[in-house]
Order: structure tokens, then C-alpha cells, then sequence
């Protein structure tokens, strides 16, 4: 795939990186959606979501795509009469991508949200999600426009 220019999006559940490790390693570029899934109910600096970011740290080739916190949150989105802050529980794990790797990491929706069976998340509030984990206008720029250009239009970079 590497002379077409393409690159691979995985998907996984965060305890079956350890048996991907190697195959991700070998890949010339690789998306991986969902951060992983991690699991936001465990500490940030616990084991499964330090191996993510172990993961992107020691493979250049590895992306990751901050989306879909309505799959990951177990708090939800927020109700009329607390803060507004979106999928807190998501937040810091995807705010920690962003900040340790500003040059590897995508937004996205995941509309029309295939596969969700119980709710249909509000997609204001996902892209509301977009200031809590990218806080400055350098990592908003990143993350949205720099990001995507350099992965899907080389060239035009």
C-alpha cells in the first residue's frame, strides 16, 4: 500500500495491542481509530492506555484518531443543568494524544455513527468535544486542517 499512498485504519479493543504490537510496527502508516478504546473508567497513566501511547511514541508510522468519545464515555454527554463539558470522562485521554502527539493525530465525527443501537449522539456536541482536547488554536489547526492534509493530501502540503 505504501506506493499508492495509502494507509491502513484499525480498529481494536485496547487489550489486544500487546498481540498487534508487532504487526502496527511493520505497517507503513497506520490509523488507528478510537484511540485505541481505551478504558476511561482506569487512570490515564495506568498500563493499558500508557501502552497506547508507548505504541505511538516508538512507531512514527502510527496516527491516531481522537473520536467517537460517545463510544468510550461512561459518564455521557452532559445534562442541561451540569457543565458543559462534553464526554468529560474521554477528555483526558484524548487531550493527552493531542498534546504529546500534535502531528499525529485526527478529529472525527464517525457520523452517521453506524453500529449505535441504544443512543444517536448530538453532533454539536462532538464537535463542543474539539475545544476541550485541543485547548489552543495551534493544536484546533493541527488537528483539523495540518493533520488531514499531510495524511490524505501529501502533495499539497
Amino acid at each position: 500500500i505504501a506506493p499508492l499512498g495509502w494507509h491502513v485504519v484499525v480498529y481494536f479493543e485496547a487489550a489486544d495491542l500487546p498481540e498487534l504490537w508487532d504487526f502496527f510496527g511493520a505497517l507503513p502508516t497506520v490509523v488507528v481509530d478510537h484511540m485505541g478504546r481505551p478504558d476511561v473508567t482506569q487512570p490515564i497513566d495506568g498500563p493499558g492506555f500508557s501502552l497506547f501511547l508507548r505504541l505511538l511514541r516508538e512507531h512514527p508510522n502510527v496516527w491516531s484518531k481522537v473520536s467517537c468519545p460517545e463510544r468510550l464515555s461512561i459518564a455521557g454527554p452532559p445534562a442541561i443543568d451540569r457543565e458543559p463539558c462534553p464526554y468529560r470522562d474521554v477528555v483526558p485521554f484524548a487531550r493527552a494524544v493531542v498534546e504529546a502527539f500534535p502531528d499525529r493525530v485526527l478529529w472525527g465525527s464517525d457520523w452517521p455513527h453506524p453500529n449505535l443501537k441504544t443512543h444517536m449522539p448530538d453532533d454539536g456536541l462532538l464537535v463542543d468535544f474539539i475545544a476541550q482536547i485541543a485547548v489552543t488554536s495551534e493544536l484546533q489547526q493541527r488537528l483539523l486542517v495540518t493533520n488531514p492534509m499531510r495524511l490524505y493530501w501529501p502533495e499539497e502540503v
